[in-house]
């Protein structure tokens, strides 16, 4: 379940804003929610484009992704079973920990994904893709001021940790702090230029000083 060193949340920024995963997220399909999306970073599988916008508005909260496809429906009971037992025998399992906040932030449990998440950092603090994930999961709740904490701590630890840079982005934008989100996003594109990663987000940025979008997603 490791996903890639960039779980860019969430999908291609189309700036109506849909943060299509995360963190750390890239590449969802297609959603009738509007509202912006973060990207994942343990959690992802593959890297997706974290220069894809999606709809909705500053300011709105709601759920986010890492930019990738998830399962319908809950975690697999077994699994999740498995896992749990798991981590109630060892206490120190810091990678149980992460595989079951992985399994639940894939199936966009964001709750249970949440508490993993947290109780890894517990344990192994200094993991900043694991940080990554748990704002991504904040932020899906819709608890933006914990989320930019979390992505804040990820930044202070590492200043160019690309998903970190981008979710703060779009915890600002939720926030109503567009043009905080553009002084992020601004720096995230001079540490990355060219990544096609970040593919159309220059663009996104310009439409944003020039009040034409709400950001990506």
């Amino acid at each position: 379940m490791k996903r890639e060193p960039m779980v860019f949340a969430v999908a291609g920024m189309i700036f109506g804003f849909v943060l299509g995963y995360m963190a750390a997220g890239f590449g969802d399909a297609p959603s009738s929610d509007p509202r912006p999306r973060p990207v994942a970073e343990a959690s992802s599988r593959t890297a997706p484009n974290l220069a894809a916008p999606a709809a909705g508005g500053a300011g709105s909260g709601g759920a986010a992704t890492d930019g990738h496809d998830h399962p319908v429906g809950p975690a697999d009971p077994d699994e999740v079973r498995t896992l749990e037992n798991l981590a109630a025998r060892d206490k120190q399992n810091v990678q149980v920990r992460i595989e079951l906040g992985n399994l639940y932030m894939d199936h966009t449990q964001y709750e249970e994904a949440t508490r993993w998440y947290g109780e890894a950092l517990a344990l192994k603090p200094a993991d900043n893709d694991v940080r990554v994930d748990l704002g991504a999961s904040l932020l899906n709740l819709g608890r933006g001021p914990e989320a930019l904490a979390a992505f804040d701590q990820a930044l202070k630890n590492d200043p160019g940790h690309k998903k970190a840079l981008f979710n703060k982005g779009l915890a600002l934008m939720q926030s109503g702090r567009p043009k905080d989100a553009v002084a992020v996003w601004d720096e995230l594109l001079k540490r990355y230029p060219g990544d096609p990663q970040l593919q159309g987000l220059k663009d996104q940025v310009e439409r944003i000083r020039a009040g034409k979008g709400n950001g990506p997603s």
